[in-house]
């Protein structure tokens, strides 16, 4: 300022001139001064990729999908979880990371020296659908498609139970009481499994609790469930086990989804979640859907 105000002071012209460019000069260090305090603008995201997401986010998206020369992969959640917003953004973000990782995986098998080039490439599909909502309940199930090469693909199933008032994840040891005996659960789930084997394969061999390995009932405290719908309209009647393939016979069995009426079990559940269970299964037993056999992936 007091270079400014000894030009403006001087009779001359060029003096006048020479401070204008001063003050313009000083306007400029200022503003580059100012510019250097703000926040750097974003990084713009890497083409393909998707932003990780939280709660405070906007809604995650329904669906990932990726194609390569080496993997095909995919994500398809329901529509049913859009207002847990919680569990939809980590679980996203959960399976986004687990499929992106398959394909680097896929990319470093199908590249390495010596590899096969008429291997077809590999693929994953993650398939997430409603199972059942009671008042503090919401229970998902999860079908992962799995072909890494190998003479046939894989398809495992498993359970996502949450609490809506706690957002967070529980087991089948959060719905039951902390002293609970499970023998009876336990038991019930291997009677209903030798009748579900049966029925597919009148000559299969009975397996039991302890029994040899190869020849043993899952425990439930074990297994993958979700909730059974019943009768009454937003309860549970019971519990849906997943048995996966190879796990209580031969490949060529398949899984199991075998579905125990909550009144077996009621003694033994938590006073927390009691209420979440009413009335009587649509189905009891084996209720695997039917599903028609996928044909492996075409080589790239």
């Amino acid at each position: 300022m007091t270079v400014i105000a000894k030009a403006a002071s001087s009779p001359s012209g060029l003096t006048r001139g020479r401070a204008l460019l001063l003050t313009a000069a000083l306007v400029a260090g200022l503003s580059a001064c100012n510019r250097d305090r703000e926040p750097a603008p974003p990084a713009p995201a890497t083409p393909g990729e998707t932003a990780a997401v939280t709660p405070a986010d906007a809604a995650a998206p329904m669906a990932f999908e990726r194609k390569t020369p080496w993997a095909d992969v995919r994500l398809t959640l329901p529509d049913a979880i859009k207002p847990q917003t919680d569990l939809h953004a980590g679980l996203y973000a959960e399976e986004v990371r687990l499929l992106r990782q398959f394909v680097e995986g896929a990319q470093g098998e199908l590249t390495e020296a010596g590899a096969d080039t008429d291997r077809p490439k590999y693929e994953k599909t993650i398939t997430v659908t409603a199972a059942a909502e009671t008042g503090k309940l919401f229970s998902l199930k999860r079908v992962d498609f799995d072909y890494s090469g190998g003479a046939h693909p894989n398809t495992l199933t498993s359970g996502i139970l949450w609490d809506k008032a706690l957002k967070r994840r529980l087991g089948l040891a959060d719905l039951l009481r902390k002293d609970a005996d499970l023998t009876v659960l336990d038991e019930a789930l291997c009677s209903a499994i030798n009748t579900a084997r049966r029925a597919r394969v009148p000559d299969s061999a009975s397996i039991s609790l302890g029994g040899r390995p190869g020849a043993t009932c899952p425990r439930a405290a074990d297994t993958p469930f979700v909730l059974a719908p019943g009768t009454v309209p937003g309860k549970a009647g019971g519990l849906i086990f997943l048995i996966n393939p190879y796990q209580v016979g031969p490949g060529v069995e398949g899984g199991y989804e075998i579905a125990l009426p909550a009144s077996g079990f009621r003694s033994l559940l938590a006073i927390a979640y009691a209420d979440d269970f009413s009335g009587q299964l649509l189905k009891s037993g084996d209720v695997t859907p039917m599903i028609v056999p996928r044909a492996l992936p075409s080589a790239a």
